[in-house]
C-alpha cells in the first residue's frame, strides 16, 4: 500500500441554495471517502502537505466552506456563524447519499465536527480533529462585546462589498500577501507554507499585473461563533459516547488548554478509542507545520478504525491468498463427507 498523491484528485461543485460547495476529492472514488473541514479563513489548502502522507486505499474529500476558497458566497443580508456552517455536513452527506460520515477538521472545522457528532453520533464512525475541541466558554461581557463589534464590522463590510463593485480591492503582490496572511494567523502560518493557503483565495489584479487581491468574503471575518458554557460542551461530549476520537494538539497552541479539561476527560472516560497526542513545537496549524509528525498519529488511527475493504485493489493479493484458503477448505470438506460416505457402505 502506498500514500495518496495531491496531483490525483476530482474538482467538485456541490449544489446548494446559494450556489455551489467547492471541493477536491484525492484518491479512491469508489468508495465512502473522509470529510476535511478548514479552519477559519483557510481553505482546503490547508491540507495539502497532510494528503500525500495518508494511505491510498481510502478517498478525502476536501471542501471549501461557504464563504472561503472558490465555494459561493450567501447572500448579501446573511450572517455567516457556526450554527450555520454545521448544517454543510449533512448537505454533503446527502448529495452523495451516506448513512456514515468520517470527519476530520482543523480548528473551525473541527469545531463543526464536535458539534455534528453530539448532535447525531449514530452517523458518525470517526473523528480526527487539529488542535482544536469545542468552542470554549468566555465571559458575558467579552461576548457581549465580540458580537456587537462582529455586527457592526459586518455591515460596514456589506458597504464596501456594494463599493467594490465599482472599485477594486486592495491588492499585494505574492510577497506581501504571504505576510498579511501570517500576521492575520498571529504567525500561525508561516511565510513558506502561505501557498497552500493562497492559490484557493487570491485573484489577479486587474489594474495592477504583479498583484493581487483576497477573493474570500470579507463578512466571514466576522461570523457567529457558538460559545458553549460548560454544562452545554459536558451534556454535548457525553453524547459522544465512545466514538472513535483523535485530537492532535500543536504544542505551542492554546486552542485546547484547561477549559476543556472536562470535556476531554469525559471523552476519556470508558472510551478505548479516544486518542490524545501533542505535537512538540506545533503551531495552531500543526497539520501544516508539522504534516510528517502528525500523520505519525492519523494513519494507524485511519487504518485501525476506517481499514480496507476487502474489495479494494490494494487488498488484491491478500484476496486471492483467501480464495485459495477458502478452496482448499471446500476442498478438505468434500473428501471428509466421501469418507465418511464410504465408511457407511
Amino acid at each position: 500500500m502506498g500514500t495518496l498523491s495531491l496531483s490525483d484528485f476530482k474538482e467538485v461543485r456541490i449544489p446548494a441554495p446559494w450556489g455551489h460547495i467547492s471541493g477536491r476529492w484525492y484518491g479512491n472514488r469508489t468508495e465512502r471517502p473522509i470529510l476535511a473541514i478548514h479552519g477559519w479563513l483557510d481553505n482546503l489548502g490547508t491540507f495539502d502537505r497532510l494528503i500525500p502522507l495518508l494511505p491510498d486505499y481510502i478517498g478525502v474529500l476536501c471542501i471549501d466552506l461557504p464563504g472561503h476558497g472558490r465555494s459561493s458566497r450567501l447572500q448579501p443580508g446573511i450572517h455567516y456563524g457556526v450554527d450555520e456552517y454545521v448544517l454543510i455536513i449533512p448537505r454533503v452527506m446527502k448529495e452523495y447519499g451516506w448513512s456514515k460520515v468520517s470527519l476530520m477538521g482543523h480548528s473551525l472545522g473541527g469545531i463543526l465536527s464536535f458539534m455534528y457528532t453530539a448532535l447525531a453520533p449514530h452517523t458518525v464512525d470517526m473523528v480526527i480533529s487539529l488542535d482544536i475541541l469545542l468552542p470554549t466558554n468566555i465571559a458575558p461581557n467579552v461576548a457581549i462585546a465580540q458580537l456587537s463589534q462582529g455586527i457592526e464590522k459586518h455591515l460596514v463590510e456589506e458597504d464596501r462589498q456594494v463599493q467594490s463593485n465599482l472599485h477594486e480591492p486592495p491588492s499585494y503582490t505574492l510577497s506581501q500577501l504571504t505576510k498579511v496572511l501570517a500576521k492575520g494567523s498571529f504567525n500561525s502560518v508561516a511565510p513558506e507554507f502561505a501557498k497552500h493557503l493562497l492559490h484557493r483565495q487570491v485573484q489577479k489584479s486587474q489594474l495592477y499585473p504583479d498583484k493581487f487581491y483576497f477573493s474570500r468574503d470579507g463578512r466571514v471575518k466576522y461570523y457567529n461563533t457558538s460559545r458553549m458554557d460548560p454544562g452545554l460542551a459536558e451534556e454535548m461530549t457525553k453524547r459522544i459516547g465512545k466514538k472513535p476520537y483523535l485530537i492532535i494538539k500543536g504544542s505551542e497552541s492554546s486552542f485546547v488548554g484547561p477549559k476543556v479539561e472536562k470535556p476531554l476527560a469525559i471523552l476519556r472516560q470508558n472510551n478505548p478509542h479516544f486518542e490524545f497526542y501533542e505535537v512538540e513545537g506545533g503551531t495552531h496549524h500543526v497539520h501544516l507545520h508539522a504534516a510528517e509528525e502528525c500523520a505519525r498519529y492519523i494513519v494507524p488511527f485511519i487504518r485501525h478504525h476506517r481499514p480496507p475493504a476487502l474489495t479494494s485493489w490494494s487488498l488484491s493479493g491478500r484476496e486471492q491468498q483467501l480464495s485459495a484458503e477458502e478452496k482448499r477448505r471446500q476442498q478438505e470438506i468434500f473428501f471428509k463427507r466421501i469418507k465418511n460416505k464410504r465408511s457407511k457402505l
